[in-house]
This record gives C-alpha cells, structure tokens and sequence, in this order.
C-alpha cells in the first residue's frame, strides 16, 4: 500500500478514485482476514460511502485534506455510531453505540474512510491480542507468534497492508508493543493531547488514543487530525496543536544537535541480545546523524511495572463497575434475584484477564489497603515523573527498547501472568508520566522478526519525536520491509 501522500496526490491528479482505493483495500482484508483476523467488524458499505463522497468532492472541484479518501481502521474501544462496539469482550458483545467518539467524528469530518473495528484485548487489558473474547490476531510477520497487544489487530492491519493507519489506545505500551512486534510506527501522545471522549475507559488517568502508520509521516498525518482540545474530555489540554508535518519533510534535518540520552536500566539482564545489538546500532546511527549522546539514568524506572499494577487495576475496577448488565450489554439469564444477576452477568461476561485485574483493583483500594498500595503506587508515580523531568534537564529525547523480546509464539505466555505483563517493561513508566512516545522500526532479530526502539520526549514535545524519528527513518529502509503475507 502506498503512504498517505502518494494517495492524497493520486486523488487531486485524479489518477484513482477513493472508491478504487477503499475497494482495493477491502479486497485485501477479505484475503488476509482468513490468516490474520485483525478486524472484529468491516464495514464495507459504510466505507464505500464515505469514499464516494469524497469522490463527489474531488469531481466538484472542492479541495480534501490529507486524509480524505484514505482507509484506516479503528481499535474496537472507541465508539463509532450505529456500528458495533465490543472492546474485544462477551460483555460488550451486541452494543452499539448511539454517538461517535471524538477521533473518529473528526477522522469521518476529514473525509478519512473507516473500513471497520480491530481486534483487541478484552477491554485493553493484555499485550497480546489474546484476551479478545471473540477470535486470535495474528503477526503478519510470522503467523505462529502474537502482535502485540492490546492493539495487536491495528499494529496487524497496518503492517499487513489492510489499511493506510490505524487508531489504537495506550494504557501502558499498547501502541507502542505491538508497532515493535509487527514492524511499524506506534505513537502514544501526550496524556490529554488526543480526545479520551468515547473511548471505552480502562485506566482513565493512563489511557491515551494514538496512531499507526508504515512511516513517521503518516503517523505525524493522523495525529494532526484526531489532537486538539475537546470540552467533552475534563482532561484534555487547551494548547494549540503544532503543524507536525514541518517536522517530517524530505531531507530536513534536525536542528542543531539533538541531545539523545540512553536509559541505563533499560539496558542488560531480561533483554534478548537481538533486541540489544538492533538498538545499540539504531543510537549508532543517531550519532552519525549528528545527535549528541549521552547514557542517563531513571533509577525508579524499574518501580513502572508494580506501580503500574496497582493503580491501573483500581482505576479498571472502578470503570467496570458499569456493567452489571442492567442498562445494556450482556445479562444473565435465570437469576433470581438482582443480586445473583449481577454475580453472574460478570462472571460470565468478562474473561478472565479482567477478572483478574478488577480483583487486585478491588483488593488494593479497600479499607485496610488503599494506604499500604493505592497511595504508596501514587507516591513512586510522582517519583518516576520527577525521575524523567530530570532525565529532560540534561537531554532532548531520551531513547531505549520498545520490549524486551520479540514477538512470542501464541499461547507461549497465557499461563504466566507475571511474564505477559514484562512484555510492557519499557513502556508503562511512560503513561505514568503521562510523555509522548513513539516506537519505530530498527532491525530484526535472527529469526526474522521486527525489532522497535522506543523514543521518549517531555510532555507536549511531539514535535522533537518526529524530527528525530524521521531523520533516523530517512536514514535507514526497516520502514521499507514488509511481511510476506
């Protein structure tokens, strides 16, 4: 599939119609879906409709932005009007939401054509697409192996080529994990850049909606589209939104010279050694680039993962307290009274992930625990943050692995909780930050399989991530390699 650019200018010239672009895209879904199964819902006739009047723009003589006509996929926890909704769970199953969420209101007022809904993990809760209640997404780049999660079915989508972008959400790594697993550009905004209004919450003070894209320019494209402040979000910033495209045009290089600091910890025991050289050659041509480079050190950084797992699970445990099918989604059948209906629309509605997590929520905010968990997790979650504030003193972006390993064969690690959640060891000390990153592709280990390094700026500062990202980008072809699929 060709970048955002190339189809935006075969639009104007008049070379394709958006209805041949949004066909061809759909012919390749129908063909891969059978071995992928990244999409939960395509919506073909929404889509082609939505390609026709951009079509009808386009012959009228009208001008179209970047993104109309261009197919993208949206993660399955974001509302979209009259179309499903499940959030990859039983409990969600038949919902369909009667509003669209921000992103995807401004992706249908930009002309963008929404081809359907991607799998996910239940309710964003797994790094590996493998808690989705209805099927198993597979990694374009070896069918054996997972994603990523929990946006494996758009990291998939687009790194198979059955969309241009697509939309996932980041709670602790779940855009920028599966970008590295399957070979393409993740970005997690900064927290409150993006919109949360409509997104199925999990962990509200941590989630965050975000782009994919092959390349640094089409991920730079879409988050120009879906950033700025939304009155419907308590927490979104009222900042004005940079014209990121002046950060990623052909041979511009990066002004003066970018300060780059390598995370010490994230470096050494539990990372597999393709992992290891891949990055370390990445920072080298960095260096060549001009960047001036630097080893810092984030001593609390390996604190992220505990912390993590205390106050996201108390936050899921709160949101989810929602269903308990009464005002929609799944009910039990055959209850006796509102009691036992409750007990047995969750227990058979949620999976057991989220079980799982609303338990140790429960545990660690009830009477007796909050002090001892919640607030201590609180407390490191400012430490971690003043950790990174003084990692930004001394450098400009700071850079390390995206994940400790590359993609796991399927069923590899859903035995051991414990094992799956170190898949996010590099990412969540980020979203309890609330800093922009990006994962971009650097290299493959020795049995093929995509590698990503992980760039981290200070808040507000996805301008510096796309300059960097983009010089190293133009430097290098990883983001020419695609899947033989």
């Amino acid at each position: 599939m060709a970048s955002i650019r190339e189809l935006h200018k075969q639009l104007i010239r008049k070379e394709r119609s958006a209805v041949e672009i949004t066909q061809e895209a759909l012919k390749r879904i129908d063909s891969l879906e059978p071995q992928l199964h990244s999409f939960l819902l395509v919506t073909p006739d929404r889509a082609l409709e939505q390609a026709k009047r951009v079509d009808a723009k386009i012959a009228a003589g009208e001008e179209i932005g970047m993104l109309a006509g261009i197919p993208i996929a949206i993660k399955d926890n974001m509302c979209t009007e009259g179309v499903r909704t499940t959030c990859g769970s039983r409990i969600l199953e038949n919902y369909v939401p009667p509003y669209e969420s921000t992103v995807t209101e401004r992706l249908i007022e930009a002309g963008a054509v929404i081809l359907g809904k991607t799998n996910m993990d239940e309710f964003a809760m797994g790094s590996s697409t493998e808690n989705s209640a209805f099927q198993l997404t597979s990694n374009p780049w070896d069918l054996s192996r997972v994603p990523g999660g929990s946006s494996g079915g758009s990291a998939a989508a687009v790194s198979s080529g059955e969309c241009i972008v697509a939309l996932g959400s980041d709670t602790g790594g779940s855009i920028r994990q599966p970008a590295s697993f399957c070979g393409v550009v993740g970005m997690k905004p900064t927290y409150g850049l993006v919109s949360r209004y409509g997104l199925v919450a999990y962990a509200s003070s941590l989630d965050q909606i975000g782009p994919f894209g092959r390349t640094v320019e089409d991920a730079a494209i879409l988050l120009k589209h879906i950033a700025g402040y939304d009155p419907k979000d308590s927490t979104s910033l009222n900042v004005t939104i940079p014209d990121y495209m002046k950060f990623v045009k052909p041979n511009l290089k990066p002004k003066g010279q970018r300060r780059i600091g390598i995370i010490k910890e994230t470096f050494g025991d539990g990372l597999d050694a393709g992992v290891e050289r891949a990055v370390t050659k990445a920072i080298e041509v960095l260096q060549e680039l001009g960047a001036e480079i630097q080893v810092v050190s984030c001593p609390r950084f390996r604190y992220g993962l505990p912390t993590y797992y205390i106050i996201a699970p108390s936050e899921a445990s709160a949101n989810l307290a929602r269903y308990d099918g009464v005002k929609y989604g799944f009910r039990a059948e055959d209850s006796e009274s509102l009691i036992e209906m409750y007990g047995k629309t969750r227990a058979q509605g949620f999976g057991a992930e989220v079980k799982r997590r609303i338990a140790i929520g429960t545990y660690t905010l009830s009477a007796g625990y909050y002090d001892a968990y919640y607030l201590k997790a609180q407390k490191v979650r400012t430490l971690i943050k003043e950790d990174f504030e003084r990692a930004f003193a001394q450098v400009d972006i700071l850079v390390c692995p995206t994940a400790p390993s590359t993609a796991f064969k399927a069923g590899e690690k859903t035995a051991d909780p414990l094992s799956m959640y170190l898949s996010d060891l590099m990412t969540i000390p980020v979203n309890l930050g609330g800093l922009p990153a990006l994962s971009i592709p650097c290299g493959f280990d020795d049995q093929g399989l995509p590698i990503g390094m992980q760039m981290i700026a200070n808040v507000l500062r996805e301008d510096l991530l796309f300059e960097v990202a983009y010089a190293y980008e133009q430097a290098t072809d990883w983001h020419n390699r695609k899947p033989k699929i």
